[in-house]
């Protein structure tokens, strides 16, 4: 039987993912809802597309620390429920709860249900989960953006990395981390499409991470 800390756990875990801080933060300083610019994504990539880094910088901390946070409440459920940290079953309350703040921010109830594409938001649940992967996955998107200007590819290329990393660098043996991350791969694939497709026909914009504005 669920408890009723794993139910308010789970509530908050969607209603933090559901801050919509790209939208907020554009319509509050700039009035303009950034959904309705660029790729139509309330997230981080798209207000540094339409509004800058002044913008696109704080959107994009927002959005980790919701997935942060989120997985990391499972902390407050209490051992008695989860078990002990870094255990099977609390392994798995953290995934779940950050899974539910990624589909808050992909559907978010205080902005409509049209949020972003959740790559920021999942990163931050990686770092709570197992913070040495989460800083490969740093590193490939760091190098696949400064070779490439593509933020789609590199989120793309991190996003695989996750997986092949705890599967082959750091061998856990945890099998649903394995399977979330697995996961990841699958749900990048589902929300990129478009992306993958204006990258085959060489059609993606690049982005300039260090112009003004």
């Amino acid at each position: 039987m669920i408890s009723i800390y794993s139910l308010g756990a789970i509530l908050l875990a969607y209603l933090l993912g559901s801050i919509p801080s790209a939208v907020w933060i554009g319509q509050a300083f700039y009035g303009i809802d950034v959904r309705e610019y660029g790729s139509g994504n309330a997230g981080a990539t798209n207000t540094f597309r339409v509004l800058g880094k002044k913008a696109g910088i704080p959107v994009m901390i927002i959005d980790i620390l919701k997935g942060w946070t989120a997985t990391n409440l499972a902390y407050f459920i209490g051992l008695s429920v989860t078990g002990p940290e870094h255990s099977v079953q609390y392994v798995n309350y953290q995934l779940a709860l950050g899974i539910v703040a990624v589909m808050g921010h992909l559907f978010p109830v205080f902005a409509g249900f049209r949020g972003g594409k959740g790559i920021a938001t999942l990163f931050g649940m990686i770092l709570a989960v197992h913070l040495p992967a989460a800083l490969l996955c740093v590193l490939v998107f760091t190098v696949v953006l400064l070779l490439s200007k593509y933020v789609s590819l590199s989120s793309i290329s991190a996003g695989f990395t996750f997986p092949l990393s705890v599967i082959f660098v750091y061998q856990v043996s945890v099998k649903a981390i394995v399977i979330y991350g697995m996961c990841i791969c699958v749900l990048i694939l589902v929300t990129h499409q478009k992306n993958i497709e204006r990258l085959l026909r060489g059609r993606e914009s690049k982005v300039n991470l260090f112009k003004k504005k």
